[in-house]
């Protein structure tokens, strides 16, 4: 095969390495910029390189479906449940508003580090949520339109039966 002679200028340091890289791999400094050029001008060649971008991608994919389910999921919660919290309310007397207030304040500080272990946990409380349904009533979400629990993850994270804040809960609801 004939091969056609250029002229390229590189930078010193750049140039320095092809001069290292070359006397390391006893070979020519022709060969080694002929196949940097080859893999640069043409990706699809490295092997491998397209299954591990699709194996990437499709992981994403994944990733990316069980973000929009629990983003779902939570969204949906939080709108019911201030659509029944705002319906079933009624006003307080101005008498009551400081120490509502106060036992607001408290209860905010329980969810909060509810919130925290949870989060500190591995099980999600969504996903702990969907498998329930799941298992109760497996055709509700499949009508909703929101794909089931990808992977089921065992219940591993033992609730506490006192909070930080020495509140204990009068009772815990059970879904099962």
């Amino acid at each position: 095969m004939s091969k056609r002679h250029y002229t390229l200028y590189l930078s010193r340091n750049l140039a320095r390495k092809l001069d290292d890289t070359a006397r390391e791999q006893n070979g020519a400094k022709s060969a080694l910029v002929e196949e940097a050029l080859r893999v640069s001008l043409n990706p699809q060649l490295v092997p491998g390189i397209d299954d591990v971008l699709a194996r990437r991608l499709d992981e994403l994919g994944t990733l990316i479906k069980t973000i929009e389910r629990d983003v779902a999921v939570a969204t949906e919660t939080l709108s019911l449940f201030v659509r029944y919290f705002l319906t079933i309310t009624p006003p307080l007397p101005s008498d009551d508003q400081e120490s509502a207030r106060l036992l607001g304040k408290e209860r905010f500080q329980v969810f909060v580090a509810q919130v925290g272990q949870q989060l500190a946990g591995s099980q999600r409380l969504v996903t702990e949520v969907l498998e329930i349904i799941v298992a109760q009533h497996p055709d509700l979400l499949a009508s909703a339109g929101i794909d089931a629990p990808l992977k089921p993850t065992p219940t591993a994270t033992p609730k506490p039966t006192t909070q930080p804040n020495g509140y204990e809960p009068e009772e815990q609801d059970s879904y099962d």
